[in-house]
């Protein structure tokens, strides 16, 4: 994904990386975004929660975790940060843990993705993982849908505007 590229500007007011996701205009339902403040006031990582259930919980979420974003590391089965936020707005407090892992490779336009599927101990979720070329790592976390290989597709970055303090 050559097109994405770091952001520097003297003070941030969001991530100061491209964030990958779905465009909210394509997706009917709610949409939420979540920020992961560092203690220095830096952008550790952005989540998008996506609802189609009509506010009784996201559907989907999207996370992207810079490089060096503890959000990113994980003990041995341990969940990713994106189903942990699913899990709980949700409010299901049953413990999942990561169970099984595949790699998988997917075309995105032009360019080759290397998908790790995550087998959770929860049927229900959906979830994959995937790096950019410019180290940010993307997570997608689904209830109750499968998330094919069209999903790919619909995803490209969102203006910077979108996480601009206001």
């Amino acid at each position: 994904m050559s097109f994405l590229r770091r952001r520097s500007a003297a003070t941030p007011a969001g991530p100061d990386f491209d964030v990958l996701a779905m465009d909210p205009g394509d997706w009917p339902g709610n949409l939420g975004a979540g920020l992961l403040p560092a203690p220095d006031g830096s952008c550790q990582g952005v989540f998008l929660r996506y609802d189609l259930f009509g506010g009784r919980g996201p559907a989907m979420i999207i996370g992207n975790l810079p490089e060096g974003s503890p959000a990113r590391e994980l003990a041995e089965g341990q969940v990713p940060f994106e189903v942990a936020q699913l899990l709980a707005a949700l409010e299901n407090d049953e413990p999942v843990e990561v169970v099984d892992r595949e790699d998988v490779p997917v075309m995105q336009g032009d360019n080759l993705l290397i998908v790790r599927r995550l087998k959770l101990s929860e049927s229900r979720i959906s979830c994959v993982q995937f790096d950019r070329s410019d180290n940010v790592l993307v997570t997608i976390a689904s209830w109750d849908r499968p998330i094919t290989d069209d999903l790919y597709a619909l995803l490209k970055p969102l203006p910077a505007e979108l996480f601009q303090q206001g």
